[in-house]
């Protein structure tokens, strides 16, 4: 059992301060363990939208919900987006008698026409999957290779953790979006969910997607909202400005979770992993995850320009510039692009993350930290 105590401390705290919160996420995260420490699963104020009888005590809402005290719980709440609208007469009463915890597997984005009537009412909290933080350093290289999805890491064996993977690829195309409303055939936005992996790490072009299905560049954009919408896939956005260069202005694709990039790319094993053409890549990603996750920035974005200069990570927190460089090497060293960057980026400070184990400096304002010290909590420091 890992526990998650930051992150149940930070749901308590908004409900102290908020009448709805909303913990989003994608399916099979934790978010319904996470409440079920709030609220028991057998008590009268958890209603589950999975399970038909929790989708039979809610069959008539007001007469359901009205009459309940304390913290309420409806899981997977957008199977009822008919519940909004009561749930703002509720948390409008006075004296306020219930808070509720709603969950959902679609992003905000998805339930927005839903929530709009909610609006000055709800707090949405992110849920994804294991941060290293909750896990701690020695399990870095496990938590890269199967991923941050619960039931993956928490496998008994590899082979369990990547069978639970294939399992959840399967279940998320040819049940989770139909539920959704979403109609796109599951073969289709299985191949070019596998073009993705392949793109990990790379700036997004449209033309060769959109070639190989035999389908509009349009339509190819439709997929990757799609797939950004519902967590599986990080559009990471280019910082650009008038500095007299030519930039990239389209965004870097990333897959979320490097448990489920590396069974779409055919991974097994470790070995595997570090033979991989992708590893590189596959590294940046999960550094990035886990940089963002900690920091929690205001704005994050990747820098690079036609002339070659680039910076993995441009933050922008509480009126400070922070750059963050990715190296899987041993022995980081400064860069051309590194010195260009803060210049231009005018950073406060360049953090150049590795694989290694201690931290040194490279020069004035750069330093190289070790990835495995967003454990210890240095990454809510690194601003």
């Amino acid at each position: 059992m890992v526990e998650r105590r930051e992150l149940l401390a930070r749901i308590r705290r908004a409900l102290s301060r908020s009448r709805v919160v909303a913990l989003i996420g994608p399916r099979q995260c934790g978010k319904t363990t996470l409440a079920r420490r709030i609220v028991a699963a057998d008590s009268l104020n958890y209603f589950d939208l999975e399970d038909p009888s929790g989708l039979a005590r809610i069959a008539d809402p007001m007469t359901a919900l009205s009459s309940l005290r304390g913290v309420v719980v409806i899981d997977e709440v957008q199977r009822r987006p008919d519940l909004f609208p009561i749930l703002r007469v509720l948390a409008d009463r006075r004296p306020l008698r219930a808070r509720f915890l709603v969950l959902g597997s679609a992003s905000p984005d998805l339930l927005r026409q839903s929530s709009e009537s909610l609006a000055g009412r709800l707090e949405t909290l992110h849920v994804s999957g294991f941060r290293l933080p909750e896990l701690g350093a020695k399990a870095l290289t496990r938590h890269w290779e199967r991923g941050g999805f619960p039931r993956s890491f928490l496998a008994r064996t590899n082979e369990d953790s990547r069978t639970w993977r294939r399992s959840f690829i399967g279940t998320f195309l040819e049940r989770d979006l139909p539920q959704l409303g979403i109609t796109i055939p599951a073969t289709a936005l299985f191949r070019f969910w596998t073009m993705l992996a392949h793109y990990h790490g790379q700036i997004w072009k449209a033309t060769d997607p959109a070639r190989s299905l035999g389908v509009s560049e349009p339509t190819v954009r439709r997929y990757l909202d799609l797939l950004t919408s519902l967590f599986m896939v990080r559009q990471l956005r280019p910082w650009h400005e008038n500095l007299g260069k030519r930039q990239v202005k389209s965004p870097k694709i990333f897959l979320r979770d490097s448990g489920i990039l590396h069974s779409l790319l055919g991974i097994r094993s470790e070995k595997d992993l570090l033979g991989h053409p992708k590893c590189g890549a596959s590294w940046e990603g999960y550094a990035i995850e886990e940089v963002l996750a900690a920091v929690q920035p205001e704005e994050a974005y990747f820098w690079a320009t036609h002339q070659g200069a680039e910076l993995d990570l441009f933050l922008l927190k509480n009126g400070k510039r922070l750059g963050i460089e990715i190296k899987r090497t041993d022995a980081p060293s400064m860069t051309p692009s590194m010195r260009i960057a803060i210049k231009d980026l005018r950073l406060e400070r360049l953090i150049v993350l590795y694989p290694g184990a201690i931290r040194f400096p490279l020069a004035e304002k750069v330093e190289a930290i070790p990835l495995r010290a967003i454990a210890e909590g240095f990454g809510s420091r690194m601003t």
